[in-house]
């Protein structure tokens, strides 16, 4: 496939901020609202640098435009410097990596992030690796703007890549004003499924349909802390997609294992996972339902589970739903706390970025108020350390879970 150009970097306009409003620059928030803008300069396209100024026209930085969203501009520089590089994207994606350097060096591990967006000083940029395929998301303005300047530093960092892929298909592309795009960008397209490990566990991977790039690769910590809890425990993996979880606890010596989805192909690709494995099939169950109605019924029925994992998607894509999120969290603990048997764990997580960890604990608080049950955190758990979070980006640290003892 042809090459396409690479982008001109050069600032195309200048972005001018009101009075009192440069206090997150300063702070190195790599994000500006509309609504600290006082002016634009010039007729910058979407994605292009533009230089941003004080009220007073003291340079700040350089970012990229986006005026489709209300998060109008993304830092690329905190200085006063007029220049962002070719070079300087390419360095920046080799010290991602340099960073993962302990994780591509393990022998049971081959899937992992690459690029963590704005905590690698990539904004909207995501970059994850399984095996010898890589795939990418541009996710703002910005990130479509040098996404050919991404694809030639990966290429030259990584030479043997098989092929660079692109999942450009999340819904936060419409609020930058861009289409959902999928497709090979370099190299062979992958296969239908790539075989990755991850410790004991072997995972079949949808590059080109799969959730997120493919697999849900920020869970790695937990699996692993289910592991090591799932031992001569009969296991409930609610909204458990391809199984992972389950996978995980059945080599962690579980007793049984049954997973929850509303997707039957979810749950035939984790009985692929079941067999991929060498998990006898009498040991697994597999149940396409909504998990609040189902637990609602097991509860009823009076089903107890020894071990019990909560990860559902996203319930807050705003700030309007952190409210209703926090009921849904709260719901959804309660029920799972009402089937545990004494002694037992549970085992809950929040990927919603706009629900904190201290508004996800009290939700989870609250579930074990009412539940009338004794509940103490074990252990705290949260992406793994292929998904860095910045000290000026807290909104990076998005997925948070509880390991939790219950009597």
């Amino acid at each position: 496939m042809p090459e396409e150009p690479l982008p001109d970097l050069r600032a195309a306009g200048v972005l001018k901020l009101r009075a009192g409003r440069v206090g997150s620059v300063l702070r190195r928030h790599p994000w500006i609202f509309a609504g600290a803008v006082e002016s634009i300069e010039g007729d910058p396209p979407s994605g292009a640098i533009v230089q941003v100024v004080d009220e007073s026209r003291a340079p700040l930085g350089l970012a990229a435009y986006s005026p489709a969203s209300q998060i109008i501009a993304r830092l690329w520089t905190y200085r006063a410097e007029e220049e962002f590089s070719l070079d300087q994207i390419r360095a920046r994606v080799a010290r991602a990596a340099e960073l993962r350097g302990s994780l591509a060096l393990r022998s049971d591990l081959d899937a992992y992030r690459l690029v963590n967006a704005e905590s690698d000083l990539l904004p909207g940029i995501v970059v994850d690796r399984y095996r010898n395929f890589i795939v990418c998301q541009f996710l703002a303005a910005g990130a479509e703007f040098v996404r050919a300047a991404i694809v030639r530093a990966l290429l030259e960092l990584f030479p043997e890549t098989r092929g660079v892929f692109e999942r450009s298909d999340a819904p936060v592309r419409e609020k930058e004003g861009l289409p959902a795009r999928t497709g090979a960008l370099a190299g062979e397209a992958p296969p239908e499924h790539v075989e990755i490990r991850e410790g004991r566990c072997r995972y079949l991977v949808d590059i080109a349909a799969g959730h997120k790039t493919g697999f849900y690769l920020d869970q790695r910590e937990g699996r692993a802390a289910v592991a090591e809890l799932a031992n001569e425990r009969e296991v409930l993996n609610c909204f458990s997609y391809s199984g992972a979880f389950g996978i995980a606890a059945a080599l962690g010596g579980a007793k049984a294992v049954a997973n929850i989805d509303t997707s039957a192909a979810a749950l035939d690709l984790a009985r692929r996972h079941a067999a991929l494995n060498g998990v006898a099939a009498e040991r697994c169950e597999y149940i396409e339902a909504d998990v609040f109605q189902l637990l609602r019924r097991f509860r009823d029925a009076r089903r107890r589970f020894d071990l019990i994992v909560l990860d559902p998607p996203k319930f807050a894509d705003s700030k309007g739903q952190v409210e209703g999120a926090c009921r849904g969290y709260k719901d959804i603990n309660l029920l799972a706390l009402k089937i545990l048997r004494e002694g037992g764990r549970l085992v809950t997580f929040s990927c919603s970025g706009l629900v904190s960890t201290e508004m996800f604990q009290r939700a989870v608080a609250a579930a074990a108020a009412d539940s009338g049950r004794f509940v103490q955190v074990l252990r705290r758990l949260a992406h793994g350390p292929d998904h860095p979070v910045s000290l000026h980006f807290p909104e990076g640290a998005y997925l948070k879970g509880f390991v939790l003892a219950v009597s």
